[in-house]
């Protein structure tokens, strides 16, 4: 299980438009990582949508917002469409990225990820984990409250 002080372990995926994207190219950001269960469903679409909605909060304090889920691109890609997000959804196909930090739940042979954010600082370093939070109740003002702190804000 992957806790906070641990080095973020670097993956590759695609995002939701097909794209490679590697965690790695976000060294000098303040990344927010956060695991979803699965697209189109109404606690991640309600998740989703905050994030989107306080996705302007986040960019004036220099980070970046990715939600990333075991569903397909094109899963993802409609997802995305539909809700109208401004930020990239990372396709975790095969469950590695969520195996690598502890979030993979596989029961009956279906795997999806937790629901868990990460908040990674400029450095990759883990700053924050946060679980057991209901999405719709202060999931992403919660990542945006561990950002603010991070830049010396309250």
């Amino acid at each position: 299980m992957i806790k906070k002080g641990d080095v973020a372990p670097d993956f590759e995926v695609l995002d939701h438009l097909g794209n490679k994207f590697r965690l790695s190219s976000e060294r000098g950001k303040i990344v927010v990582l956060y695991f979803y269960p699965k697209a189109m469903t109404s606690g991640c679409t309600q998740e989703g949508l905050r994030f989107n909605a306080l996705l302007p909060e986040f960019e004036k304090l220099g980070a970046v917002v990715y939600g990333i889920s075991t569903d397909s691109v094109e899963d993802n890609r409609k997802f995305a469409e539909i809700q109208g997000f401004k930020f990239r959804l990372l396709c975790d196909i095969g469950g590695n990225a969520a195996r690598a930090y502890g979030v993979l739940k596989e029961s009956m042979g279906t795997a999806m990820a937790e629901r868990v954010t990460f908040v990674i600082d400029e450095s990759g370093k883990i700053v924050e984990v946060l679980r057991n939070i209901r999405p719709a109740e202060k999931h992403a003002d919660e990542a945006l409250r561990v950002v603010r702190e991070l830049r010396g804000m309250k």
